[in-house]
């Protein structure tokens, strides 16, 4: 939640001219508010009254907020709206240029760009004229010919730091991505005239209907199957972003014809287990997430990775494992519970699987360490330890699939793991 500061309302202001304003605020940093809910806000405010920032955050929040994943952008929201001593810091953040190397000094919390760009549509951004005789007839060149497209530079952008349009482009981009996989050989056999094995048993049918002559032989190869895709993603409080682009991308993954995969079983974890394979096979992106959002109640809350590990072992391991099953595991690995326990189940996992790929946001830092007793416990059991936090590294699991040696940063972070 945003910082509670002291709300000082002067006896004369325009309480509820302000909260239309918030209201539409909200509105374009893409909460569903309409003027149903804006009328409730004015009427709740006026039921139930405030003394202290938080009586009036939470009286707000019980009237727009709807959903666990706009929690976020109504805190930034009301905390720029509603007199924040660091508003101009932050107005002035989204006025200024761009400049590589000093807007990187400090990262924009979740949600805040949103906020800022909602607060600040219609506004002119241009920077006023400089007066004359104050440094007039310097000028700034700028070399842009090595500057990336704006599609490429989305393809490397963190999801955390996109605003809402760069996030409804990343979208679409995911939404055209798709993840083929190779066939595997099985052991069993299929009559093939090509074959390099020689079928025996079907010579020796053929024969007896020749009285016994064997006039050809009949050839088999090894049959081709394509294995299940199991996506296990953690919609905790720290992967809130990340687990909504992972599920976008996972939902094209799964209506895309022909992309090799026998089925795409999907599963949501944080503090509980949930099952969404069901509403991905819903060709609306829109109204599958709606229902997957839906189904699973736990968004944004903690993270029992291991207990819910222990409930995928147990109830649905031997239904969608079997046959080779590639395992997607999409988490930070930030557990709060027996770091024994998520060993003992990661394991298992492993055990269980073909090849288990671990997508951890966490990575997107140079200086990523596995020092967290969740991640410590995981590293050991996956095949492969990639990056997951932009479409670049989504891009790439296509690079994990299709190398069965490729294994990511595993050899660096266990290294690491070792050292320390």
């Amino acid at each position: 939640m945003a910082e509670q500061i002291p709300l000082d309302i002067p006896e004369d202001g325009k309480l509820t001219h302000n909260i239309v304003w918030f209201a539409r605020a909200l509105r374009k940093a893409g909460l569903p508010v309409g003027p149903g809910r804006t009328l409730d806000a004015i009427r709740a405010v006026e039921a139930a009254g405030f003394t202290e920032r938080a009586d009036f955050f939470w009286t707000l929040h019980a009237c727009f907020v709807s959903r666990p994943e706009h929690r976020a952008v109504f805190a930034q929201v009301f905390r720029l709206y509603w007199r924040d001593p660091r508003y101009m810091e932050h107005m002035m953040a989204m006025m200024l240029p761009a400049i590589r190397g000093v807007q990187e000094d400090r990262g924009a919390k979740a949600a805040e760009r949103r906020a800022a760009e909602a607060l600040l549509d219609g506004v002119d951004r241009d920077l006023p004229d400089q007066p004359e005789g104050e440094g007039g007839d310097d000028e700034i060149r700028i070399d842009a010919s090595q500057t990336a497209s704006g599609e490429e530079r989305l393809r490397t952008l963190d999801f955390e730091q996109m605003t809402t349009a760069e996030m409804a482009e990343a979208k679409r981009m995911l939404a055209r991505m798709t993840l083929p996989v190779n066939p595997i050989r099985s052991r069993r056999t299929v009559a093939d005239p090509r074959g390099t094995r020689a079928d025996w048993r079907a010579t020796m049918r053929a024969a007896l209907k020749n009285g016994g002559e064997v006039h050809d032989f009949a050839r088999k190869n090894r049959r081709l199957r394509w294995p299940n895709l199991v996506v296990l993603c953690d919609i905790s409080g720290s992967m809130s972003q990340y687990s909504r682009a992972a599920l976008h991308f996972l939902h094209a993954v799964s209506n895309h014809k022909g992309a090799g995969w026998a089925r795409v079983h999907a599963f949501t974890f944080g503090t509980r287990l949930t099952n969404i394979t069901r509403h991905l096979a819903t060709r609306d992106v829109d109204a599958a997430l709606a229902a997957a959002g839906a189904e699973a109640q736990d968004w944004e809350g903690g993270t029992r990775i291991g207990d819910c590990l222990h409930d995928f072992n147990r109830d649905w391991g031997r239904r969608v494992l079997g046959q080779g099953a590639v395992v997607l595991v999409i988490t930070d690995g930030l557990e709060r519970g027996d770091p024994d326990r998520l060993s003992r189940e990661m394991e298992r996992l492993h055990l269980s699987a073909r090849r288990v790929i671990w997508l951890n946001p966490l990575l997107r830092w140079e200086g990523f360490a596995p020092r967290a007793q969740g991640i410590r416990a995981m590293l050991p059991h996956v095949d492969s330890f990639r990056a997951g936090h932009n479409i670049a590294s989504l891009q790439g699991l296509a690079t994990a699939l299709a190398d069965s040696r490729d294994a990511g940063e595993k050899t660096r972070a266990i290294s690491l793991l070792s050292a320390g």
